[in-house]
């Protein structure tokens, strides 16, 4: 089955000299949830208008369900939905209206009600654009992207502004919109949402593409290594250098860290039995895709 996606060799400048995108390269199947995972400013959100069509790129080939989304832009609509990062409505549209209008455009758009349900916006339905705080109108942005049923969605800081509680939800409704085949691109600097919602990842930093796996292969590629983690009094640690598995013992403070792979905590806990260390607080600390994020650039996601 072709991708849905294909883009090769991307590249947008702006101006002279401004280099948003540089020689950018992917593939997105049917069906996946790909993310684009990086800072602010690092060429997300540019690579992305441009699948949309709605940048025409400076170089390089981009095909969305086999069309070229600038020159069969036409073709295309209805069958994408775009939620963007920065996005905005009359003051005086009501919710329902413009639900009902993004409907009227698209055959075969989903019932709007049923999305007002979905996305926590049920009691807001009579609202305007300009009441709505900015968590109802991302969840809105959301609502409006999906309402056509399209076969590709783009989401684009899905979840900027929205509360713990309401970000979970969200994870949970584009479970059950990828479960019904449709395919997602998700653009996020949020490290959990990428290793909750996405089947690969492609790390973004400085207008390139310097990593693309699944966030479970891009922690065993480039971080592999876990901690145990223990509070204790003890001294002298050279001894837990030499647990089968470890590769390095630090102490900060009273808690001593063990990095390493392996059943690296069953050996950990054989070795504090055997010299007659009882330690507090014994636990694993799995690698994340965040200190891959921090080992790829040498910063963090928001730096």
């Amino acid at each position: 089955m072709p991708p849905v996606i294909s883009v090769e060799h991307l590249r947008k400048v702006y101006g002279h000299r401004v280099v948003a995108v540089d020689d950018v390269s992917f593939e997105v199947e049917p069906g996946e949830v790909f993310g684009l995972l990086g800072s602010n400013g690092a060429g997300k959100t540019t690579t992305v208008e441009c699948v949309q069509g709605l940048r025409t790129a400076t170089a390089g080939v981009v095909r969305v369900l086999g069309k070229d989304p600038v020159r069969h832009a036409g073709d295309l609509r209805g069958r994408l939905g775009c939620q963007l990062q920065e996005s905005r409505l009359p003051d005086h549209l009501k919710v329902w209206e413009a639900l009902d209008l993004f409907a009227s455009l698209a055959p075969g758009a989903a019932d709007w009600r049923a999305l007002l349900d979905q996305w926590g916006l049920a009691a807001k339905r009579g609202a305007s654009f300009a009441s709505l705080s900015g968590g109802q109108r991302q969840r809105l942005f959301i609502a409006l992207a999906l309402v056509s049923s399209p076969e590709v969605v783009f989401l684009d800081e899905m979840t900027t502004g929205l509360d713990p509680a309401a970000r979970r939800v969200a994870w949970d409704l584009i479970g059950q919109v990828r479960d019904r085949g449709t395919t997602v691109v998700l653009v996020t600097h949020f490290m959990d949402e990428a290793e909750r919602l996405c089947d690969r990842v492609a790390v973004v930093d400085g207008g390139n593409i310097i990593a693309l796996d699944t966030p479970r292969g891009l922690v065993a590629r480039y971080d592999p290594l876990e901690q145990v983690v223990f509070t204790c009094d003890l001294d002298e640690l050279d001894w837990l250098g030499r647990v089968p598995g470890a590769r390095r013992v630090v102490r900060r403070g009273p808690r001593v860290v063990v990095e390493g792979t392996g059943p690296l905590l069953a050996h950990v806990a054989a070795a504090l039995v055997a010299r007659g260390v009882t330690p507090v607080d014994l636990r694993v600390i799995e690698p994340s895709l965040e200190d891959v994020f921090l080992k790829l650039t040498g910063h963090l996601v928001d730096d």
